[in-house]
């Protein structure tokens, strides 16, 4: 095996034995699932739900631009939390910037709703990231100034969020007369449709964000700084480098790329909003970074994965009788299985295989203290 077979097997083993691991635990809840309910077991009913979440994710031309639709917000949100990583944070509030980006591009969308496309679209869009972004920097500088641990913050932020979103469709944002608590259709800032039915705007703009995020990581200085202080907080003090300054940015621009996936989830699917509206992208975000090893290639690789899945899910309910929850499942399970690295590659003797989540210093040892520089 060639140097760049070791070292590409290093990269790839991990996600790939915890893509197999969960499929076969996917498969388990199937089989257990009819026996208890059956009180028979079908092994061909596993292999009925996996041959239709392929052809629901890849099996014709609209179902690959649903999978490439319903990836387009992962994206964003994947690489939020990537860059959050690569600075040794953890973001955990994707949820909360999700739907807080959401909110403000609908409100934008709704605004400007039947202003020209030209500067509708823009205007929602825009919103949607300085929503987002505000809602990152929150976290960012009480822990830049206080050392609060972001995870809690943004934990706490996400019930807000909730609230927040609830309160204002229901009240100011409503449609007068409705018995619903919804919002104005989003009008002409609906993202155009350049691909088969419903594939928008978002698909292409998701990919570029890949671009750029790799770009700005690998080829700027606020990239070296960022990677730097994720992987030695102290040495880069030391050299230079302030690590309150890199905090506060690094998570005002993970909470702009969450906030630009909610936006692009409401103004090129939804292009209303109900007091209810939730969805699970700013938690599954954290699954396909880990999965894309924060990698820009990786991680889109992994949101069309979570994507095609997403997609697919209701037509292997229909045609093969399996709930679509199975495909959370899957989900949580590559997850687990991707945070318990240590654990499986001790199982599968991975000796040369590296961790999901990379061994370097964070910035959780500042926690509940000032942080300086």
């Amino acid at each position: 095996m060639t140097a760049r077979m070791r070292r590409a097997w290093a990269v790839l083993a991990l996600p790939l034995i915890s893509v197999l691991l969960s499929i076969l635990v996917g498969s388990i809840v199937i089989l257990v699932s009819e026996w208890l309910i059956a009180g028979q077991l079908k092994p061909q009913l596993a292999f009925a739900a996996y041959a239709a979440l392929l052809k629901g994710s890849i099996g014709s031309f609209n179902a690959i631009v649903n999978t490439l639709t319903n990836a387009a917000p992962l994206t964003l949100a994947g690489l939020s939390v990537g860059l959050a990583f690569k600075a040794g944070l953890f973001n955990i509030g994707g949820q909360g910037q999700f739907l807080m980006g959401a909110l403000g591009a609908v409100i934008a969308g709704v605004t400007f709703r039947e202003s020209p496309p030209f500067i509708a679209i823009p205007a929602a869009l825009v919103a949607g990231m300085v929503v987002g972004a505000f809602y990152g920097f929150i976290p960012g500088i009480l822990k830049a100034a206080t050392g609060a641990h972001e995870v809690v913050i943004t934990i706490m932020l996400n019930f807000i969020a909730v609230q927040v979103l609830a309160g204002m469709v229901s009240g100011v944002l409503k449609v007068p007369a409705s018995p619903q608590a919804v919002t104005l259709d989003v009008g002409n800032a609906a993202l155009p449709i350049i691909l088969g039915r419903n594939g928008h705007l978002g698909i292409l703009y998701a990919v570029l964000m890949a671009v750029v995020y790799g770009w700005v990581l690998f080829r700027t200085t606020r990239g070296f700084e960022i990677r730097a202080a994720g992987a030695n907080p102290d040495a880069a003090r030391y050299a230079g480098i302030s690590p309150r300054r890199i905090i506060v940015w690094t998570m005002t621009a993970a909470g702009l790329l969450t906030g630009l996936a909610g936006a692009t989830e409401m103004l090129g699917v939804s292009h209303l909003m109900t007091a209810s509206y939730n969805t699970t992208v700013g938690f599954d975000a954290i699954a396909v970074a880990l999965l894309g090893r924060t990698n820009p290639l990786g991680i889109v690789i992994a949101a069309l994965i979570f994507g095609g899945m997403r997609a697919a899910a209701p037509g292997m309910q229909i045609e093969a009788g399996v709930p679509a929850d199975l495909v959370g499942v899957i989900q949580a399970t590559i997850l687990f299985f991707l945070v318990a690295g240590p654990v499986v590659q001790r199982v599968f003797r991975l000796k040369g295989a590296e961790a999901a989540i990379e061994a370097t210093g964070t910035f959780t040892k500042t926690y509940g203290e000032a942080v300086s520089g």
